[in-house]
């Protein structure tokens, strides 16, 4: 039995052939996903990967938020699916009310390119039961709304609940609060990051293979 993760294509999305590559070096079956289809095809797992949906406009992820595929992912994340939004995935997981807080421009107002180093906080969401707590893994990271902000509240709320699963180390990007590079939802089922991990499954083509932990570990859960 393979697991089927779909890999979602809205208009201005870069990096699909990149995740789906990934949901395949995990020996699942990557099932593309098309913006303007409800039809989720019986994937046992959805990633939102990175990109410019629809060029930006008015603000990163806010009209991918109303793309009909979604309506299905938010309905099937209420339900348990897992869901990993990556980079610009990460703000229209924000922005559709599946994460709390939002991602505005990064201090300085500069675009960012750069291998990152992440720490893993939580190892117990649908993405990260690979990984070891506290362990440091090396993630390409590029974005320009990279800035994880919220209310002090709500950060106090994921910091108590555990519901960081990576923070930056080596020095804060982009000015996150907390350092945050990615959340959970309540449940665990849903993460968003910024860096990509996508970039990072083979050290051949990226800097580490730290990112194939991800994509293992939701192929897992699918199996399970």
């Amino acid at each position: 039995m393979s697991a089927r993760i779909g890999v979602i294509t809205f208009p201005g999305t870069l990096d699909d052939g990149d995740a789906a590559r990934a949901v395949r070096y995990a020996d699942a079956e990557a099932v593309p996903l098309w913006h303007a289809d409800e039809d989720l095809k019986g994937v046992d797992a959805v990633v939102v990967p990175g990109g410019f949906s629809y060029g930006d406009y008015l603000r990163a992820g806010v009209i991918a938020r109303f793309a009909p595929v979604m309506s299905s992912v938010i309905e099937a994340a209420h339900k348990g699916m897992p869901v990993l939004g990556i980079c610009n995935g990460f703000q229209i997981l924000c922005e559709a009310g599946l994460l709390p807080g939002a991602m505005i421009r990064n201090a300085g107002l500069h675009f960012i390119c750069r291998d990152q180093w992440l720490r893993v906080e939580n190892n117990e969401t649908a993405w990260t039961t690979r990984y070891d707590k506290g362990a440091e893994i090396l993630i390409p990271m590029k974005n320009i709304d990279g800035c994880f902000v919220a209310e002090q509240a709500t950060l106090d709320e994921l910091e108590g609940e555990g519901r960081v699963v990576f923070r930056y180390v080596g020095g804060n990007p982009n000015g996150s609060r907390n350092d945050i590079a990615g959340i959970r939802s309540e449940n665990g089922r849903v993460v968003g990051l910024m860096p990509h991990p996508e970039h990072a499954i083979d050290a051949l083509t990226g800097p580490s293979d730290d990112g194939l932990g991800m994509f293992l570990s939701v192929f897992d859960r699918a199996l399970t």
